[in-house]
C-alpha cells in the first residue's frame, strides 16, 4: 500500500454565502485502503468525498486520484471508472435487480449478456440469493437494497468505490450484517474505499485510517483508529470520541484470559461441567444438542425439567477476540460471566470478570 490512490491538496470549499465546507484540505488515501471519513453534521465529509467523483468542484486546490487531476478528466468518465454508494440506495424502480446492477457495464459498452452474467455473479459475491435478480427494488429489503447499491457499484470493477454514509439508514443488526460483508469483500477485491460516517464505532471498525472532520471543514486527526482513540489529537477529537473511548480502545488489546468451568445442562437434562474441574457461580448454562449456548439458568432453577426459565445470554467471546468482546461479554451475561466458545459455537468455557479485569491490566501494563 505504498502508492496513494487519492490525494487532496491544500482543497478548499467555499460556498457564495461565505460558507465554508472544506478548510485547506490536504490528504493522502493509500492504495487498496479503507478510509474512513467521519465527524459530526456539516463538517465537510462529505463534500470532500464527493469532489473525489466531482459531483462537487472545489473553489481551490486539486483533488487528485493516482497521480492525476481530476479536473482533467471529464466528469461522465470519472464517474463511471468509480463505483458510488449512497444513504438511500438509489436504485432505479421501474428495473429489476439485474438490470440496476447491470447499468454502468451496459454504459461501459459490454454487452447485454455479459453484463447480465456479471450482475448475477456480483449477487453471490455481496450475499444475496441470485433468485432475488428479477425482483423490483420495492420488493427488497432496506438491507437488501443497499446490498444491490453495493453490488451495482461494483459492477464495472471499479479500482476507487465511495460510499456515503451506506449503512446509516438500516437498522442495527442489518448494519452489523453489511459492515461485516464490507470488510469480507475489501480482503477480498482489493478497492480503495473512501467511507463517509458520523457514527465513530463504525469508524473505528472498518477504517484502515480514519479522518475526524471538525466543524467547519477542518481536518482534525488523520490517523489509524487505534491511534484516534488512545491519543486524540485536540479536544475537539476527544470529545467527538467520547467518555467510551477506553472500552472503544479495548477492540485493539488482545490478551489470554483464563477460563474457567460452568455447569452445563443439555437437551436431555444431563449436567456436566465445561472448561475446568469445577463450575464457577451457581447458574448452569443451557446447551443445545451440538454444544452450543442456549441460554442461563439461574441458581435453583436448574433442578425442574423446564426449560422456560432460562435467561438468554449476552455477546459471545472467542479465544483470541479482542479484550473489548471479552469484557462486553461478561457484562452482557445474566451471570456475569462470559461465555467463551471455539470456531464452531460450542462452548468452551467461561471468563469470570476478575479474570477479564486482569488481563486488560497486562495488557495495558505491557503497553507502558
Amino acid at each position: 500500500m505504498g502508492n496513494h490512490a487519492i490525494s487532496f491538496r491544500d482543497v478548499r470549499k467555499t460556498y457564495p454565502d461565505g460558507t465554508t465546507a472544506v478548510d485547506d484540505l490536504s490528504l493522502d488515501v493509500p492504495e487498496g485502503s479503507l478510509t474512513v471519513f467521519v465527524g459530526p453534521s456539516g463538517c465537510g465529509k462529505t463534500t470532500s468525498l464527493r469532489m473525489i467523483n466531482r459531483m462537487v468542484e472545489p473553489t481551490s486546490g486539486t483533488v487528485e486520484v493516482n497521480g492525476q487531476d481530476v479536473s482533467s478528466v471529464p466528469e461522465a468518465r470519472l464517474r463511471r471508472s468509480m463505483g458510488y454508494v449512497m444513504q438511500a440506495s438509489g436504485l432505479l424502480p421501474h428495473r429489476t435487480v439485474l438490470e440496476n446492477i447491470a447499468t454502468v457495464p451496459r454504459l461501459l459498452g459490454r454487452s447485454k449478456r455479459e453484463s447480465r452474467e456479471r450482475a448475477e455473479s456480483l449477487l453471490e459475491t455481496i450475499g444475496l440469493d441470485r433468485d432475488l435478480g428479477g425482483r423490483y427494488p420495492s420488493q427488497l429489503s432496506g438491507g437488501q437494497q443497499q446490498r444491490v447499491g453495493v453490488a451495482r457499484a461494483l459492477a464495472a470493477d471499479p479500482p476507487v468505490l465511495l460510499m456515503d454514509e451506506p449503512f446509516s439508514a438500516v437498522d442495527p443488526v442489518v448494519r452489523a450484517d453489511l459492515q461485516r460483508e464490507l470488510l469480507d469483500l475489501k480482503q477480498r477485491l482489493n478497492k480503495t474505499i473512501v467511507f463517509v460516517t458520523h457514527d465513530m464505532d463504525e469508524a473505528v471498525l472498518l477504517g484502515d485510517r480514519v479522518a475526524v472532520f471538525a466543524t467547519g471543514g477542518r481536518l482534525a486527526q488523520y490517523a489509524p483508529p487505534e491511534q484516534v482513540l488512545r491519543a486524540p489529537a485536540d479536544q475537539f477529537v476527544s470529545d467527538f470520541v467520547g467518555r467510551d473511548r477506553g472500552f472503544r480502545a479495548l477492540s485493539f488489546d488482545s490478551h489470554e484470559v483464563a477460563l474457567s468451568g460452568v455447569l452445563s445442562r443439555n437437551h436431555e437434562g444431563e449436567t456436566t461441567v465445561l472448561g475446568g474441574s469445577e463450575a464457577t457461580g451457581g447458574w448452569t448454562l443451557e446447551v443445545d444438542a451440538a454444544g452450543r449456548p442456549v441460554g442461563w439458568l439461574a441458581p435453583g432453577e436448574s433442578d425442574g425439567a423446564d426449560t422456560s426459565a432460562h435467561r438468554v445470554g449476552g455477546s459471545l467471546y472467542r479465544p483470541g477476540g479482542s479484550l473489548r468482546s471479552a469484557l462486553d461479554a461478561a457484562l452482557s451475561s445474566p451471570s456475569g460471566l462470559a461465555v467463551a466458545v471455539d470456531d464452531s459455537g460450542r462452548v468452551r468455557g467461561v471468563l469470570r470478570p476478575q479474570d477479564v479485569l486482569a488481563a486488560i491490566e497486562q495488557a495495558r501494563g505491557a503497553r507502558s
